[in-house]
């Protein structure tokens, strides 16, 4: 006689053989019994049934019982419930408008985060899109904009971070920061005020990514002091919203970046989002008082695998931007999507930034059928080398000109005078001082036209198209291979984000069984593309 839990098959079949634990492994949405053969030493599954004690003799022992596993309980619940969304994804900022106004709207109504690409944009531009969105979403919070850290241009960083709390974006996304400034702090302060039961309320939630620890630590940190009464002696925030910034982190949502595409540090999800959850943990026993900081994952997230890893690895939410290029709402043209469709993990590489060029930053993009990578090393190389302009040698002046630029160097600063004196004029005066800058200016001039060729889809420069991608494009396409979303007329953003995330959920409950002893067939850690609502 066993005194241990039994379960009875009371007219349910248990799974032993390879099939029928495949296909029981695979409902999660219902709980699923562990059970043993003691005749047979067997180990397997089943549903329903009854569970209880009894004889031996009866049923079969009762290893464990996995209660139903829903996507949307992957990760930190708490942030669901802040963000008013349903699941713990976001669709991440892909700059110059590729992360759309369409996309937003499309993420927000199906109860999921995503923010509009205002990088690398200008202000006018911004200025359309959050209108477009806070006349179209209405009171809905779950979605917000980009800011970007241009230390190139503080004005824009400045004005777009007024732009954002006039238009009351409700959630700020920092990218790009290597410390904080006034801009991303004003954000963070503005509206702070204190609720009736004495907590900080925040007009406005801040997301922050960062790939390095001191990064991370700056943004899970009250405001300091310097930045706060700076802002009150502009005016931009009150006395009292400055001390109630001591009472809170500049951020409550810390998205770690991995080795994603555009601005990244390449490094590995697996060491980084490890130490960055025990910094945050080390931070909360130094500052008990602060609100939890929910720390999120990017970089690398193509596949369920990829994102279910990253909620095992303690992740309180994803986010995604590399595959939502493909998607049918992003700011990208069909042959740029083309080329992305195309890509592998191995095909992208490292480039010069257009929007830190001077500081020697690099960006992941896209190598395989594209030319820009070596083109924009060849100019930064240049820039390095020579005092100005007319330092170039004439033979590596006519290379640059005739095959990458297509263009004169006066030709090209033309052009660049025109733009720079519409959006800021003080490069132009600073320029007129500076050949060095000049310089800069005039090969920036590529890096940015480069990008805008790969979104309009111009074909006479298909061969210098900046896409920022990361490996994770080429894993996604390894997975959608020879299914729906193989189609580009099937890949909404939303349905891409349905399936990584119901794809996690499924590998999450296989890898949950094979903890128990079960014997999982390979065949349920593979999640295939399917419709889904």
């Amino acid at each position: 006689m066993s005194s241990g839990a039994r379960w009875l098959p009371a007219g349910s079949e248990p799974a032993f053989t390879p099939d029928g634990i495949a296909e029981l492994g695979r409902r999660t949405r219902e709980t699923v019994h562990v059970i043993k053969d003691e005749a047979r030493g067997a180990v397997g599954l089943a549903l329903g049934g009854e569970v209880g004690g009894g004889p031996a003799a009866e049923g079969f022992a009762l290893l464990g019982s996995l209660p139903p596993l829903y996507p949307e309980w992957l990760g930190d619940r708490g942030f669901c419930a802040r963000h008013s969304v349903r699941f713990p994804y976001v669709a991440g900022e892909m700059a110059n408008g590729i992360a759309t106004v369409d996309m937003v709207k499309s993420m927000a109504r199906a109860e999921m985060m995503s923010f509009f690409g205002a990088g690398g944009l200008g202000f006018d531009a911004v200025e359309r899109a959050v209108a477009r969105l806070r006349s179209e979403l209405g009171e809905a919070d779950n979605w917000g904009v980009n800011l970007i850290h241009s230390p190139q241009e503080p004005e824009l960083e400045n004005r777009v971070a007024g732009l954002l709390l006039s238009q009351r974006v409700p959630v700020v996304s920092a990218s790009a920061f290597m410390d904080l400034t006034p801009a991303i702090v004003r954000c963070a302060v503005s509206g702070l005020a204190l609720t009736r039961s004495g907590q900080v309320h925040r007009a406005t939630r801040v997301f922050a990514k960062v790939s390095r620890p001191e990064v991370a630590e700056r943004f899970m940190a009250p405001a300091p002091k310097r930045i706060l009464d700076h802002l009150v002696a502009r005016g931009e925030i009150t006395p009292h919203e400055a001390e109630l910034a001591s009472r809170v982190p500049v951020a409550e949502d810390i998205t770690v970046e991995s080795d994603s595409g555009g601005h990244t540090d390449n490094r590995p999800l697996g060491a980084l989002l490890p130490a960055i959850l025990g910094l945050r943990d080390q931070l909360a026993r130094a500052n008990p008082g602060l609100p939890h900081v929910r720390v999120g994952a990017a970089g690398g997230l193509g596949t369920p695998d990829a994102v279910a890893a990253a909620f095992a690895l303690g992740a309180a939410y994803v986010v995604t931007g590399s595959v939502n290029q493909v998607a049918r709402e992003a700011g990208l043209s069909e042959e740029a999507k083309g080329l992305l469709a195309a890509a592998d993990v191995a095909d992208v590489t490292m480039a010069p930034a257009a929007d830190m060029f001077e500081l020697g930053v690099k960006l992941q993009v896209l190598r395989r059928g594209t030319m820009f990578a070596a083109r924009a090393t060849q100019l930064y190389d240049a820039y390095v080398s020579h005092s100005a302009l007319e330092a170039i040698p004439a033979d590596l002046r006519l290379r640059i000109e005739r095959d990458i630029l297509g263009a004169t160097f006066d030709g090209i600063w033309r052009q660049t005078e025109r733009f720079w004196q519409e959006r800021d004029p003080k490069e132009l005066e600073r320029a007129a001082r500076d050949p060095k800058h000049r310089m800069a200016l005039l090969f920036r001039w590529y890096l940015g036209r480069s990008s805008r060729w790969a979104i309009d889809g111009d074909p006479a420069r298909r061969a210098d198209y900046q896409i920022w991608c990361g490996p994770a494009m080429g894993a996604f396409n390894r997975w959608v291979a020879g299914s729906f979303l193989a189609d580009p007329a099937e890949r909404t953003v939303v349905q891409i984000a349905h399936n990584l995330i119901e794809g996690a959920a499924a590998l999450t409950r296989a890898h949950q069984l094979r903890t128990y002893g079960v014997p999982v067939p390979d065949r349920v850690f593979t999640f295939r593309p399917r419709r889904l609502s």
